[in-house]
This record gives C-alpha cells, structure tokens and sequence, in this order.
C-alpha cells in the first residue's frame, strides 16, 4: 500500500534546489501531487517541468517566505489546481553573514537571516496551517540544521534562527497537537548541495570533522525522512526534530 493516498498534495518551499528539490522529485516518484514554490521562479517551474517529464505530477510557483502575500496566493493556486494541502516541506533558508565573530556581525543582516529562516515558520503558520485546521488534517515540516542544536562558530545569525525555528516547532507541535496537524523539524548536519559549495572549506572541514560517519549527507537522504515526516504515516510525533547528521546529534 502505498504512503500516499491519490490526490495527496505537498507545497515544497525552496524546492528549486538542493533539499528540497530532491523532496519534491521524491514524493513525486512516490506519486505524490508536489507544488514546487521557490523564490527563484524559474528554478521552481525547471523542478516541476522535470517531475512532468518524468511522469509525475507537479506544478510550479513562486514564492518568497517573508512576502506573505505570495504565500496566500501559492495556497489559492494550489487549492485550485489539486483541491487540498496536504503537507508542507519549508527548505527555504539562507547562510547569512559568515567568518565573523558575533561582535563584528551587524545588526540588519543578523535580523534579515532571521526573517528568512524563523520568521518564514510564522508566516507559513499563519498562511496554510487554517486550511489544514479547516480539514483536521496537516502535515507541517521545516528544515531546521545541527547548528540550531549546537551552534557553529561565526555562523551566529545562521545558528539563532535555527535554534529558534526548532523551538518554534516545539510549541507548535503542542499548540496542535489535538487537531489532526503536527509539525516537525528535520536537523541535517552538512549536505551536498549547492548551499555547501557556498560554504568556506574551514567551515565544511569543521562541520564534517564532527560527524561520527565522516562524509557530508546526500539530498535523498534527507528528502526519504522528509516524505515520512510530510506522510499521514508520521501520525504520533509532533513538535520533534529529527536528526539527519550522521550520528553528530544524538538527542
């Protein structure tokens, strides 16, 4: 039996690369109806024409998490196009300022790190969780990191906001946890996507030197405990964030 029933509906943001790019060809080789919504709208319509070609079902949109607005009209575009959401994969995220001590870090870029990778958890809540609410039925899961558990050295804005996003979960998990919608987190230590080609090789040697299993991560990896995790299978665990670091978190 498969995990998806038909006409299951996923919105995966950020899916025009990376994580959530190998989420969405995921779920949809899973036959899973995948809305492919990225910033970079060209991104997000190559995923979805790829998912197309390969027989699935996709569509692709743009939306950029901290315009709210674009996040209301990619569930109307969704509810018109396949009748329900689902589930929600957030992978949108960015590094902000790295190699710098806290001290050195400016207060606008700090905060706009935060807009994007917390705030966006606020936005999503407030945007699609009624729709889920309104069918006692959703499925929320955001990409957190390891550096929101443990913090990484001059990655301060970076490692705040997903400290904060992973508590953010934790009382959301709570908040709906007798409604039928849960939302986790999922923690990856470093992956291979183009967001670690960004990353300074001291950076990478440093994350990759904490991991017991000695290698980065690979997008599948993360996109197989993302689509349980996005599953009516994931039905009693809410509020949690899931490892996905190759033993560096073991709690």
């Amino acid at each position: 039996m498969s995990a998806f029933p038909d006409g299951y509906g996923v919105m995966v943001i950020g899916g025009g690369a990376g994580i959530g790019e190998a989420t969405a060809r995921y779920l949809a080789a899973a036959g899973v109806a995948v809305m492919v919504a990225d910033r970079d709208a060209a991104g997000a319509e190559r995923v979805a024409d790829a998912i197309v070609a390969a027989g699935g079902r996709a569509t692709g949109v743009r939306v950029d998490v901290t315009d709210p607005e674009t996040l209301a009209e990619a569930l109307t575009a969704m509810l018109g196009w396949n009748g329900r959401l689902h589930g929600v994969l957030n992978s949108a995220g960015i590094q902000g300022p790295l190699g710098r001590p806290s001290h050195e870090v400016e207060i606008a870029e700090f905060e706009s790190t935060l807009r994007v990778n917390l705030t966006a958890g606020l936005v999503i809540a407030r945007e699609l969780i009624p729709e889920m609410l309104r069918h006692g039925y959703g499925r929320v899961v955001h990409l957190a990191s390891i550096a929101g558990k443990e913090g990484n050295p001059n990655m301060v804005a970076y490692s705040a906001s997903k400290a904060g996003l992973i508590g953010m979960v934790k009382a959301q998990g709570k908040e709906y946890a007798g409604t039928g919608v849960v939302v986790n987190a999922i923690a990856p230590a470093v992956i291979r996507t183009p967001f670690l080609d960004s990353q300074p090789a001291e950076v990478v040697d440093y994350m990759v030197q904490r991991i017991p299993m000695g290698r980065v991560g690979e997008p599948v990896e993360v996109a197989a405990l993302a689509a349980f995790a996005v599953s009516p299978a994931c039905s009693f665990t809410t509020g949690f964030t899931f490892d996905a670091s190759g033993g560096r978190a073991t709690y």
